[in-house]
């Protein structure tokens, strides 16, 4: 389905990968309209960092993925949704698991049933690769086992799941993208590249970090939009899960080293027991084929590793970008 003049709906698009895909929509022509977390300042996360004349052409809904009422308002009219409204903290699943239960299932089963009822033309429902685990074998293809290592990856396993009942059950032309590790301008502080870059850019000498010997597939922003709407363009990708991954992957201390390498060479990385995930849950190997994305799209990555990492960190060098951190405290 090509997106131009299509009226498309982004859930969570007040967060990270959601702002830049609603920037990219924009470019495609699409027609959008930007659900964002309802709360009492009214604000609209990254979205309000965007030019006043980007952000008139945006139909902002405020609303709560958890209350099917305002899901179904914000989805009337709409032919094409991407849903990425989630609680994503690992750390923090662990003190609040209801809370991922809530957002995270229940969250995807509301769009799903509203889907249905509205006959939207596509969903593209967002999973992780956290769901596969510990790698039993590499590069990660979509046939692996899911294995619940936190409840975080369990909500979004339930999630999956969930959402291919409704393509099996009731024919919902639904997709299932799932990124490996995303990193670029605007993260949050909870993933591993922010919590380094702004330690190093604050002046830290000692850049704290859990464990450092898992590997990750590192895939910058802009190319895993790219892959989102390579796979809504594609009718071939309806009732599948796909990766979004560039088959390589890297330790967290040998990516910690090359940031410091880039920023502060004299910085040295040190172990903090608080942010090290509980022995079981830690997943120590994500790395993910790309050959089923390949075959049904047009998409490959663009940016390197050390492309993508010099361009985050740029923006995190503009001064009005870092103090939106808080580089004092440990994010979960």
């Amino acid at each position: 389905m090509k997106l131009k003049n299509k009226k498309v709906l982004v859930t969570g698009a007040d967060g990270f990968i959601g702002s830049h895909l609603v920037d990219m929509l924009q470019k495609a022509g699409g027609k959008v309209r930007a659900f964002v977390y309802y709360n009492s300042l009214n604000s609209w996360g990254w979205l309000d960092t965007f030019p006043k004349d980007k952000l008139s052409k945006i139909e902002v809904f405020s609303g709560d993925v958890r209350d099917l009422n305002g899901v179904k308002k914000a989805m009337k009219g709409i032919d094409v949704v991407f849903h990425l409204a989630a609680l994503i903290g690992i750390p923090f699943s662990y003190r609040s698991p209801d809370c991922y239960v809530d957002t995270n299932i229940k969250g995807t089963l509301n769009i799903l049933q509203a889907a249905r009822e509205l006959k939207i033309s596509r969903l593209l429902v967002t999973s992780t690769s956290e769901v596969y685990g510990s790698a039993l074998y590499v590069p990660i293809d979509e046939s692996h086992p899911l294995q619940g290592q936190s409840p975080y990856s369990a909500t979004k396993i339930a999630a999956d799941k969930i959402s291919e009942s409704f393509y099996r059950s009731f024919n919902l032309p639904v997709t299932i993208v799932r990124p490996f590790n995303t990193y670029g301008p605007k993260q949050s502080a909870r993933a591993v590249i922010p919590t380094i870059i702004i330690q190093l850019l604050t002046g830290k000498k000692e850049i704290k970090l859990g464990s450092t010997s898992p590997t990750r597939d590192f895939n910058y922003v802009k190319d895993v939009c790219n892959g989102f709407l390579a796979i809504a363009n594609s009718s071939k990708t309806i009732g599948e899960e796909i990766n979004i991954a560039t088959g390589k992957d890297i330790s967290i201390a040998e990516l910690a080293n090359k940031i410091v390498k880039k920023i502060n060479p004299k910085a040295k990385v040190v172990l903090d027991k608080q942010r090290s995930r509980p022995e079981k849950s830690e997943v120590e190997s994500l790395v993910g084929s790309r050959k089923k994305i390949s075959m049904l799209t047009d998409w490959k990555p663009k940016y390197s590793l050390e492309n993508g990492l010099d361009k985050t960190i740029a923006w995190f060098e503009c001064k009005e970008n870092l103090k939106l951190y808080k580089p004092g405290i440990y994010n979960v």
